[in-house]
């Protein structure tokens, strides 16, 4: 039986479902959505398993565009086909659009308000915490890699290395330790 119709690995019953689903994603995640994406779909909803999730957003990292976009239509794919993917890019773009429409029309008009300045500093702080606890989240999943643990430490410490000491682009530091691990991986699970 595949996971993705398990009876505990439930999934969207309908496009509308996916729809309003991505919506509510959308409209949770100012300043980065991957904390309310990660808990939404393997948490609540359950319709990813960690693992999936992780695999996925592996993959929407390295493609072009937005992670979390490329995210939604990959999981909009995974259960509707096109149609389910142009349904989870509609519920991330349409209304959260209207309300980055109206909230840009807001900032405008007091833009050099320094209370605004003080909000938008402390929203960054809690967005940076959101992100590092989705990270420590998805550490448990290392433990069930292929790899060693302490290759996969390794791996992470230097991605971060890589990226927030050394100030790699992204696209470099995933190319190079994501080509590595895959290689590492595949010769590891290779018979």
């Amino acid at each position: 039986m595949n996971s993705a119709t398990a009876p505990d690995h439930p999934q969207p019953t309908s496009l509308s479902d996916l729809f309003w689903a991505f919506t509510k994603l959308a409209l949770q995640g100012f300043g980065g959505v991957l904390a309310v994406v990660q808990l939404e779909m393997v948490e609540r909803k359950r319709w990813l398993t960690q693992e999936e999730f992780i695999e996925d957003w592996a993959v929407a990292q390295i493609l072009p565009g937005p992670n979390v976009v490329n995210l939604s239509m990959m999981i909009g794919a995974r259960y509707f086909g096109l149609r389910g993917a142009m349904t989870a890019l509609a519920g991330m773009l349409a209304l959260p659009m209207v309300v980055v429409l109206l909230l840009a029309l807001v900032y405008a008009h007091y833009a050099d308000h320094p209370a605004l300045h003080g909000a938008l500093r402390g929203m960054a702080a809690v967005s940076a915490g959101l992100i590092g606890a989705t990270g420590m989240k998805m550490a448990g999943t290392l433990k069930r890699h292929p790899l060693p643990l302490a290759v996969t430490v390794g791996f992470a410490l230097l991605a971060i290395l890589f990226v927030a000491v050394l100030h790699w682009p992204m696209f470099y530091s995933l190319a190079t330790l994501g080509g590595l691990g895959c290689v590492l991986t595949y010769r590891k699970l290779r018979p």
